[in-house]
């Protein structure tokens, strides 16, 4: 099962929701797949996003922002946004999102917000993967 993360910068929340998944199919030795890309994509990943996932011994490194691409919407089975107003229209890959999160940007939030995010992805991440067969 291959599900791809979709936000503007793809710097923060879809981010960690690639790290959750890969870290949890690892651990469950399942064959969910995990990749992210923004409509924009950003330059670097949100450094506190990558310490709140460390606290919990999640590394995100060798991951980087990335462009979305047709290739990666058709190559996933499911596509979720993370509720960044991503906007079919103002994308350069045609996709049909299967969900949106609606979760709030650690951009510019202290740590504290961050972590707050980064549970909360981390419980849609869990539910998905247990109702997805």
């Amino acid at each position: 099962m291959r599900i791809l993360f979709v936000c503007v910068h793809n710097a923060g929340r879809s981010q960690m929701a690639e790290a959750f998944v890969n870290h949890l199919a690892r651990e469950s030795a399942s064959d969910f797949v995990a990749e992210s890309a923004g409509t924009v994509g950003g330059k670097v990943l949100n450094p506190l996003a990558i310490a709140a996932m460390s606290e919990l011994g999640i590394s995100m490194e060798g991951q980087a922002p990335k462009l979305l691409t047709q290739e990666m919407a058709d190559r996933a089975n499911s596509v979720i946004s993370m509720g960044c107003g991503v906007d079919v229209e103002a994308c350069p890959a045609k996709f049909l999102l299967a969900e949106d999160w609606e979760l709030d940007d650690p951009a510019g939030k202290d740590i504290e917000s961050v972590r707050i995010i980064r549970d909360q992805i981390r419980e849609r991440v869990q539910e998905l993967m247990s109702r997805v067969p």
